[in-house]
């Protein structure tokens, strides 16, 4: 069951491509239940200590959202959806556009 906050199968498969891969070597929570927990958090407004614990612990939702942050992961989603849009025709504006700034 998909909860309120949560990716659909297709938007997971569109965004896996997007994240960095993990350099670790061991066995980390897996990248959807991070991201849904990432986008609950930003979509309620919530603190990260109170984000559901199903997501994981919020230390680790915290951290994996500064790396993804650094490593511009945010961003190439972004980009992928505008392209994925421009693609389709859509007339929705970018963002920048929104703002004036061509």
């Amino acid at each position: 069951m998909i909860r309120r906050h949560e990716l659909s199968d297709e938007e997971e498969e569109f965004v896996r491509p997007l994240l960095p891969a993990s350099l670790r070597g061991w066995k980390r929570w897996d990248d959807r239940r991070v991201l849904n927990g990432i986008v609950c958090k930003f979509r309620t407004g919530t603190a990260w200590p109170d984000v559901p614990e199903r997501y994981g612990p919020w230390w680790t939702l915290h951290t994996r959202f500064r790396r993804w942050a650094l490593d511009g992961a945010f961003e190439r989603m972004l980009r992928a959806a505008q392209a994925r849009v421009d693609a389709a025709g859509d007339a929705a504006p970018h963002a920048s556009e929104a703002r004036g700034v061509a």
